[in-house]
């Protein structure tokens, strides 16, 4: 299928060939007929890619505080390498998607394949979106018009905060898109309206609309206009939709208030605010966040959980049904906003004209009709690349997760190791087409099913989230393939008995598979050299383990215990797994606590071992993002060794060994990967036993049920 992908590194826009996305729990996949370009967010999206470095950085001055802070910690190469892969991600365009639902995902309810449906789904000819961010379109209430909903709900959300009465004066600060809808709900709602822009054109059209205005470009000054407009009383409410980096849309609307007015912003504007301003007339500003309330709440998107209606009457869904309502009524006319159509092979032509200098307002994409292009055709689940084929009986690998992680760091280093980069699958398609093309896969496919199928695939890579990892590993032994799971391997102590016994299935049917999770520190050269030491060191040891883990908010997926399992399963074990390989011998007890907090993540774990070793974890999530992230130390026989970040490894009474430093930082990663192929090409033991691996894992499940 087609879909508009656009480089935040180059800003380079592109009609790609993608997977088709998988319909997923709670969610609608819905073919698109048509779709709205928001020219203000697309454009400023498209400006920041062309930006050259300087000025990229000078939009984010906070994520350039934090690159600074990690090329303290991590040291310049790893920075850049990870600025770099950031940058280098392709962003799916486009929120205003009209289309036909083809299939609901279990759990949905109120959608039906054939019902039309307006969502916020992307630019593409197929789109998997969550079922409380779709809404039926009522007969009359055209596509072209209905692509309109989440501009509109937009306005709709900003004009719900200024809560504007009958008679109310209300005055409109640029008039894009949303600010002329926002003229039209104003006026439904009985508000004499005031729009204020520079754009001759789009003031005539406000004036259509029923508003008075001003027009910037001619000198008018837009305060003392607003006083007149007013009757000399001040303005009631102020909604800003422009998008400037000037201050002096706020600063005008302050002046233009009356005595404890309201001001919402819903564009981007500069927000140096004036005390003054605001502490004379005891004004209120309020940003507008998006369609409305469940706008980036997990538990309402992602889950499904609406809000009750007694109590948050316009969630955002119900936002998007209120703008299809007064379109349906002709209270809101949308026509004449739409000044350009583009069929969906052309997009790169619409993405030119908003760059540059033509003018144009509401910019529609078209899509093939069924008649045009069969539902086989845009269903198409699998993508072929260009990569290049390994020798036969190299590893050939299936990757399942294609996020951050998988594609900066496990694939490198796959690919570094010589493994056959078969296939890549992802649900949604882009980031799974984006791995494939970066690093020479021969295909990318939201089918993950057809891995397990494909005979030629002899090892699969699982990097999903934590709930789906038993549960693929199973699945990958089944099908006789062997397995690479990044952390955790399971989340329960039912999950590690069903990995347990699907492998000593595989064993018992005469096939000899590796299961092996990521537990990537042990495979470090300085953890390697710290190991050989210990070896000639007689006697238990001592071990402490500081993490700097940094905080991350409890709503996100890691944090939630029933799909990340929380941060002692979903990281806290690599711990328990590097002090479990420096000890060489089983953990015989452990014991753990918790400093009060919301999240259970900042924990003090200790361990005993079964020759009288002991070890102690410091997981802290409370501390300076500029202080490296970990530190080991080993006290053995009288002498010591400090592994710090990875980079400096120093002994201290250590006969014959002082220091061992790397130019950058290594955690293992490559050697571990290279240690998986060796043994899938060459046969031998699994570079972890699998004893090993599940002991580490059933503990890291008990030190996380403790602590809870």
């Amino acid at each position: 299928m087609k879909q508009i992908l656009q480089s935040l590194k180059t800003g380079a826009t592109e009609v790609a060939e993608t997977p088709c996305p998988v319909v997923m729990r709670r969610q609608v996949l819905i073919r698109t007929t048509v779709s709205l370009v928001s020219v203000g967010t697309e454009r400023m999206l498209v400006e920041f890619g062309k930006a050259g470095w300087i000025e990229k950085a000078r939009q984010q001055p906070d994520k350039v505080r934090m690159v600074l802070d990690k090329i303290k910690t991590d040291g310049l190469m790893p920075t850049v390498e990870t600025v770099f892969n950031k940058l280098d991600q392709p962003l799916p365009l486009g929120y205003c998607n009209v289309g036909v639902v083809m299939e609901t995902g279990s759990g949905v309810t109120g959608f039906a394949p054939g019902d039309r449906v307006a969502s916020n789904g992307k630019h593409a000819e197929v789109v998997s979106v969550p079922a409380n961010l779709c809404a039926k379109i009522p007969p009359g209430v055209s596509d072209e018009e209905a692509a309109f909903t989440v501009i509109g709900a937009i306005a709709l959300q900003g004009i719900r905060l200024i809560q504007p009465t009958l008679g109310e004066a209300v005055v409109v600060t640029g008039l894009g898109l949303i600010g002329l809808v926002a003229v039209q709900l104003l006026r439904a709602h009985g508000c004499r309206v005031l729009g204020i822009d520079f754009d001759a054109e789009k003031l005539a059209m406000a004036r259509e609309f029923g508003a008075e205005v001003v027009n910037l470009a001619a000198g008018e000054d837009p305060v003392v206009a607003a006083q007149a407009f007013a009757r000399g009383r001040g303005v009631d409410a102020v909604l800003i939709t422009a998008s400037t980096k000037s201050n002096a849309p706020v600063h005008q609307a302050a002046l233009m208030s009356r005595k404890r007015g309201r001001i919402v912003l819903v564009g981007v504007t500069g927000l140096e605010l004036s005390r003054a301003d605001f502490f004379e007339k005891e004004l209120t500003f309020q940003v507008s966040c998006s369609y409305g309330p469940g706008r980036y709440d997990t538990n309402y998107e992602e889950k499904g959980q609406d809000y009750p209606v007694g109590y948050v009457r316009w969630t955002e869904q119900r936002n998007f049904e209120a703008v299809l309502d007064m379109l349906a009524d002709r209270r809101l006319n949308v026509q004449p906003l739409i000044s350009h159509r583009f069929p969906i092979d052309a997009a790169e032509e619409a993405y030119a004209l908003i760059g540059g200098p033509a003018p144009s307002l509401g910019i529609l994409l078209r899509y093939p009709t069924p008649a045009e292009k069969s539902e086989v055709e845009v269903r198409r689940a699998s993508v072929r690349l260009a990569g290049s084929h390994a020798a036969a009986g190299a590893a050939a690998l299936g990757f399942i997760g294609s996020g951050n992680y998988a594609t900066a760091v496990l694939i490198p280093a796959f690919k570094a190791a010589g493994a056959r980069l078969k296939v890549v699958a992802s649900n949604g398609g882009v980031s799974g087409l984006h791995a494939g093309r970066k690093h020479g896969f021969e295909a990318s496919t939201t089918d993950t099913e057809s891995i397990f199928a494909d005979p030629q695939v002899n090892a699969v890579v699982i990097t999903t989230r934590h709930d789906s990892h038993a549960a693929l590993v199973c699945r990958a032994l089944a099908a006789g393939k062997h397995v690479f799971v990044e952390k955790p391997l399971a989340m329960t102590h039912e999950e590690l008995a069903a990995i347990e016994q699907a492998h000593a299935i595989a064993v018992a049917t005469g096939r000899s598979l590796v299961v092996m999770v990521g537990f990537n520190r042990r495979f470090s050269p300085q953890v390697q050299k710290i190991r050989s030491l210990l070896e000639g060191a007689r006697g238990p040891k001592a071990f402490v383990m500081t993490v700097n883990a940094g905080a991350i908010p409890t709503e996100h997926w890691t944090q939630d215990l029933a799909v990340g399992g929380g941060r002692m399963i979903g990281e806290g074990c690599h711990f328990i797994d590097l002090l479990r390989f420096l000890a060489g011998v089983e953990i015989t007890a452990h014991h753990s606590v918790r400093m009060q907090a919301a999240t259970a993540d900042t924990v003090t774990i200790q361990l005993a071992f079964a020759d009288g070793s002991i070890g102690t974890i410091h997981y802290f999530a409370n501390g300076s993002k500029s202080y490296p992230k970990e530190r080991l130390e080993v006290f053995a026989a009288g002498r010591v060794l400090q592994l710090d970040n990875f980079r400096k490894l120093t002994g201290f009474g250590w006969p014959g060994f002082t220091k061992m430093n790397l130019w950058r930082q290594d955690k293992g990663q490559r050697n571990c990967a290279a240690m998986f192929v060796s043994v899938i090409e060459k046969g031998g033991f699994a570079p972890i036993a699998l004893t090993e691996v599940l002991e580490v894992s059933r503990i890291s499940i008990e030190v996380a049920a403790n602590l809870r």
